[in-house]
């Protein structure tokens, strides 16, 4: 990753796995100075009360601009750091018209797909019976995958989701696909995106990124 004076810094404070690695790989493509802080505040109140100052909702990822202003959400940080740095090429321009393609699946991504992982990772949060938990697991991850079947029937993709060029949404779904129900899984209801995320799994420029925060460990696809 890059280092450089704290100024400079985004500081991003992160999960190992989590989604907040397309905003690693959106920092890395754009070659924007950044430091991960890993936090898991689940783990101690300690923990949780270091990331509570810097995020009240006690989540990440959390990226704090090298303003000290605070970014939240994963789709709006891959979205503003894409537009802040327009010569990266990581988002459609405003007046491109595959602007409002990549808005809706940017939205459709956090809000049908990441938002189930709230409950699918502690289904107490809204289940009290030990005994259901596995199955509210097993019908959020069946939900997972007919949203990524939706959208592979409606996207027409190219070397790209989009198209001929990487965005941050190609980052975005290569890294999602791999949570459950597992890569496999999506590549069984969503073929026609297949190929696409499997180029970013094999671009090179992020192949120490992929080494270092989320291995293709054996058995990943799952």
């Amino acid at each position: 990753m890059h280092h450089a004076r704290d100024q400079a810094l985004h500081r991003l404070w992160s999960l190992r796995f989590g989604l907040s690695v397309p905003i690693e790989a959106a920092l890395e493509l754009l070659k924007l100075p950044y430091r991960v802080e890993e936090c898991s505040p689940w783990e101690s109140e300690e923990q949780a009360d270091k990331l509570r100052t810097i995020n009240p909702m006690i989540q990440v990822p959390a990226l704090v601009l090298p303003s000290g202003r605070l970014m939240t959400e994963s789709a709006a940080i891959l979205i503003w750091l894409a537009d802040n740095t327009p010569e990266g090429r990581l988002a459609p321009a405003l007046s491109d018209p595959a602007r409002g393609e990549f808005l809706r699946w940017m939205t459709f991504v956090s809000s049908a797909v990441y938002a189930l992982y709230w409950i699918a990772d502690n289904p107490s949060r809204v289940l009290e019976r030990p005994e259901d938990h596995e199955e509210i697991r097993a019908r959020l991850f069946e939900r997972i995958a007919r949203c990524w079947a939706f959208m592979g029937n409606q996207l027409r993709p190219g070397r790209y989701l989009l198209g001929q060029e990487l965005s941050v949404l190609d980052l975005y779904v290569a890294t999602a696909s791999r949570w459950s129900p597992g890569r496999r899984r999506f590549n069984e209801v969503a073929p026609s995106l297949a190929d696409a995320v499997s180029r970013v799994d094999a671009d090179p420029r992020l192949a120490s990124l992929w080494s270092h925060r989320y291995p293709f460990a054996p058995g990943w696809e799952r």
